[in-house]
């Protein structure tokens, strides 16, 4: 037996045309013509090395750990096949397997390959470094816009050395795929795990696929900022077409492996899963990128395709539920084993076989942000009800995504007794400052996506979200969600009334100190306290922002905007530009 998962990073799923978007993907197309589509399947932890935790251990990451290494004591999938006699190998262009918060994952397999070049990676040294202008000076803060332009520098000494679309990452990744496909063609018992970074951005695409959309490369360089969309309609299409154009050429890529299937008769005896880690946002909600803003359905609901050769199910769509931490399962039932015990994925086998759904509720997230769930049509978002963090990282490996923990965060580790998916093994309990966006502004939303699949229209019901809240606590307890948690999202008693009682407490949350002025919209308010906490003396800062309101009018966002540059200068105007374009977006 022999399987292939083939992941792509960042693959929106509303963008696909056998989803029915407008890019052109006619090998989607035609690989959902040999396979089991999923029009029900969603993100688990977020984002990348978070999903991948998934897809090793079978369990949610982002309730105990933000992004991070497999642990000492986490259950890997490849690694314990590879114990058993499969042949794992994995063959990726994604950087961040060789930094600090992933420098565990590829060492599980019992072979991997790795190609140079993506998003900034620190590959090819020249000391003397090309001029980089960023589009988003001036929106985010200084020491993010540096670190940006360190890496926007980088990447345009990588292209120099991929000028030819032979030598683009997405076209050597596939390529080195197919070689141990062609390798091990007459060998049994081996697992691929085949990951192109593509269409991740920064979007840096052939000149013959942007010709598709009408664009060159010369019209962006591909580098996206995860901020609040301020753009011109315009400049969202050209990055839509740039992210469509990387669409297509993932498109012609994903058809070199079936064609490798077809040709070699692979359907026969050959596991084929195609995935992606989340999706993406390009310009909807009022948002570009992910991380910041709630898990809306172009990031956590994504696309997946499946052929197991003992069914032999094709071209069948399901409303099946699934998400990534189903893969490792299905992988160990493939190749004959047991699902461990601290597993909570369910094999796609067994379900799609016996027709019973592998589970009622999917739960997803960040850590530190909204608690989300959907039953497959309602999405309900658990905000915190803290506005300040109040969470611990368990880990025995403090890293982060490209660094090491720091000292002062060190000094407040302390040992506890671990949980039985840790086998007891004790692990540091570290307190946490990742909440760094302020999920709480966002406040709870519900929505059903059957009937409003763009979540434009929130739903008011009380009662569908205390059923929902209450899968949520069940799942919390069934995961062994650290007690803090219960605290954060206020779960200990959910009753209709306690719910009623937020949403007041929400509204008079918007309003906060700003009640008696003529508020435009309820994110002004958000923004006036921004304003009012800019520079090291919160309190001169809302004397000067007072003493510039002109309560006679209304206040709009463009005239807190206008109130920023009129009390601000230079650094600090920088500052309060970038956390006004967070704040000044909620939905």
């Amino acid at each position: 037996m022999k399987a292939v998962v083939l992941m792509f990073d960042t693959l929106t799923r509303h963008h696909l045309s056998t989803y029915g978007g407008d890019a052109i993907t006619p090998n989607f197309e035609r690989l959902a013509k040999k396979t089991v589509q999923f029009d029900k399947f969603f993100v688990g932890s977020m984002p990348c090395m978070p999903a991948r935790r998934d897809l090793h251990t079978g369990r949610y990451n982002f309730l105990h750990r933000s992004w991070g290494p497999i642990e000492p004591f986490d259950f890997s999938m490849p690694e314990y096949l590879s114990k058993n006699k499969i042949h794992t190998h994995l063959v990726t262009d994604h950087k961040h397997y060789w930094r600090d918060g992933g420098a565990t994952y590829h060492t599980r397999y019992t072979t991997f390959e790795f190609i140079r070049g993506q998003e900034g990676d620190a590959w090819k040294g020249h000391v003397e470094k090309p001029d980089v202008v960023y589009d988003a000076e001036g929106q985010e803060q200084q020491v993010v816009v540096e670190r940006r332009k360190r890496r926007i520098a980088q990447d345009m000494i990588n292209r120099e050395y991929m000028k030819t679309e032979l030598e683009h990452t997405l076209s050597r990744t596939i390529e080195e795929g197919l070689s141990f496909i062609r390798t091990n063609l007459d060998q049994d018992n081996w697992f691929l795990q085949l990951e192109c970074f593509d269409p991740h951005e920064p979007f840096f695409v052939p000149e013959k696929y942007l010709q598709m959309y009408g664009c060159t490369q010369s019209d962006f360089n591909g580098w996206m900022y995860y901020n609040a969309n301020t753009d011109s309609a315009e400049k969202q299409q050209l990055i839509q077409k740039f992210y469509k154009a990387l669409l297509t050429m993932c498109d012609d890529y994903l058809g070199k492996v079936l064609d490798m299937f077809d040709d070699n008769q692979l359907w026969d005896d050959t596991m084929l899963m195609v995935c992606t880690d989340h999706g993406f946002l390009l310009g909807e909600h009022d948002w570009w990128g992910k991380n910041i803003m709630p898990l809306y359905e172009e990031v956590a609901h994504t696309p997946f395709f499946y052929w197991d050769p003992r069914l032999k199910l094709k071209d069948v769509k399901t409303d099946f539920l699934g998400q990534l931490i189903d893969i490792p399962a299905t992988l160990l039932d493939f190749f004959g084993h047991d699902v461990p015990p601290h597993m909570h994925g369910r094999s796609f086998y067994s379900a799609l076989r016996d027709n019973q759904p592998i589970r009622s509720h999917a739960l997803y997230g960040y850590y530190g942000a909204h608690l989300n769930i959907t039953d497959g049509q309602y999405v309900y978002m658990r905000s915190p009800k803290e506005r300040h963090n109040s969470q611990y990282e368990y880990t025995l490996m403090p890293t982060a995504i490209d660094s090491r923990f720091t000292q002062a965060q060190l000094k407040g580790a302390t040992l506890c007794d671990g949980f039985a998916f840790t086998n007891e093994t004790p692990v540091l309990r570290i307190p946490t400052s990742v909440n760094y966006t302020n999920s709480y502004r966002f406040g709870d939303k519900l929505f059903d996506i059957d009937a409003d699949p763009e979540q434009i229209h929130p739903l008011d019901n009380d009662e569908l979200a205390l059923s929902l809240l209450e899968k949520i606590k069940a799942l919390l307890i069934e995961n062994e969600a650290p007690e803090e948690l219960y605290q954060r999202y206020a779960l200990e008693d959910l009753t209709l009334q306690n719910i009623r009682q937020e949403k007041l407490q929400f509204e008079q949350y918007q309003l906060s100190a700003y009640q008696n002025y003529n508020l435009s919209h309820h994110c002004v308010a958000e923004g006036l306290e921004v304003l009012g906490h800019i520079s090291d003396n919160p309190a001169q800062d809302k004397q000067n922002l007072l003493a510039h309101i002109d309560d006679n009018g209304q206040i709009t966002p463009e005239r807190v905007y206008e109130l920023a540059r009129i009390l601000y200068q230079d650094e600090l105007l920088k500052k309060a530009i970038y956390q006004l374009n967070l704040a000044m977006r909620y939905d």
